[in-house]
């Protein structure tokens, strides 16, 4: 869990733009068919000038302090790609990004952009769920001979899967911002019931079986 001031800032930001929802009584259907008691659009952060710059800041401090600097920014299409591009700018690096499959047409890009071969990159993403489109990124930029350090991405669910997807793929990640800190910050601000914790922790400990309760 992380507990220093800034993820708990990422995360009382998250809350109070409505970036992420919490309604455990209605709880939403992802695209997988999963239920869930919590939705997040991170997008929404670029709508705030002072919230995205204090993210865009927040990116930088851990590329820097995780990985150093690299020679290239990736963004994950497409939470990954304005937010990434935000980070580039302000680390004066080239930005690329990349799409879940290559175009269908045209050049048949999957990668857009300039990179070459050998170079190191850091991949940033919006949200983290099982884990599986942020890796098929990298796996991507790996097989065009790139350097992958490692991803960076604003905020985490923490699944036992991704961790295991993450590890499998021996990819190192980091996050601004994750679900016990969220929720912690949620609590506070009165956001959750104390009677709605159980039904948040047994969806995340199993989210692709969880049912709410009537």
């Amino acid at each position: 869990m992380l507990k220093d001031h800034s993820s708990l800032k990422v995360a009382e930001f998250l809350l109070q733009i409505k970036a992420v929802v919490i309604q455990p009584k209605n709880p939403f259907t992802w695209a997988s068919g999963w239920k869930s008691p919590m939705y997040c659009d991170n997008r929404k952060i670029l709508s705030y000038p002072l919230i995205r710059t204090f993210i865009r800041h927040e990116f930088v401090k851990k590329i820097e302090a995780q990985y150093g600097k690299p020679d290239i920014i990736a963004g994950v299409a497409t939470g990954g790609i304005p937010i990434g591009a935000l980070v580039a700018q302000e680390m004066n690096l080239p930005f690329i990004y990349v799409r879940p499959e290559p175009k269908g047409h045209g050049l048949g890009n999957q990668i857009e952009g300039v990179y070459e071969e050998g170079r190191i990159v850091v991949v940033i993403e919006d949200l983290i769920s099982t884990g599986s489109s942020s890796l098929k990124a990298i796996s991507a930029l790996r097989k065009v001979g790139l350097i992958v350090k490692g991803l960076v991405a604003v905020f985490s669910y923490g699944f036992e899967v991704a961790q295991n997807n993450f590890s499998e793929a021996d990819c190192d990640y980091h996050v601004l911002s994750d679900y016990n800190t969220l929720i912690d910050q949620a609590i506070k601000g009165n956001l959750v019931e104390p009677n709605q914790l159980e039904s948040l922790k047994s969806w995340r400990a199993n989210p692709s079986t969880w049912t709410p309760k009537v």
